[in-house]
């Protein structure tokens, strides 16, 4: 960033991302100071690095709001049939458990079809099963027995 920029030539990129081509340092931050901002390295070369005027406060904070919106969990689905085998039962919790793990929430959903409707009952047990095979790994955000979600948040 200005004064800490060693090479002697620079790409330059102005304020207006017009591409001045290749410049002399001493001249790019004396165009940086005239217009207000910062002469920042955006990229280095092997010739010349590529350095653009902006303000580098502003840059630095878009950055870091960038990393975080990159960071926040996301929230992972798992859908499930009252019918459900126990292999494919033991894969999802799994599954469950390592997003649980990496700090993301789960919503578990039991899909009725059919005749399935009758026996609701069914699908209200097997959530409660989820609940009490992550128990220890999550805890419950919300369960809602009449449209059959469970939605899990790491413990």
């Amino acid at each position: 960033m200005n004064h800490q920029i060693r090479s002697t030539h620079v790409l330059l990129i102005d304020h207006e991302n017009n591409n001045r081509g290749l410049t002399e340092t001493s001249e790019a931050l004396l165009l940086a100071k005239q217009v207000g901002l910062d002469l920042v390295v955006v990229s280095d070369s092997k010739e010349a690095p590529v350095a653009k005027l902006l303000d580098y406060g502003k840059h630095q904070y878009q950055q870091k709001k960038r990393q975080r919106q990159s960071s926040k969990p996301t929230l992972k689905e798992v859908k499930l049939r009252p019918n459900v085998g126990d292999s494919d039962y033991t894969v999802r919790i799994d599954r469950a458990i390592k997003w649980l793990e990496q700090g993301n929430p789960v919503k578990f959903q039991v899909r009725l079809r059919g005749r399935e409707h009758q026996h609701r009952d069914r699908a209200a047990q097997l959530l409660e099963r989820v609940v009490a095979d992550l128990g220890k790994a999550a805890t419950v955000q919300t369960f809602d027995r009449r449209s059959l979600i469970l939605q899990l948040t790491p413990a």
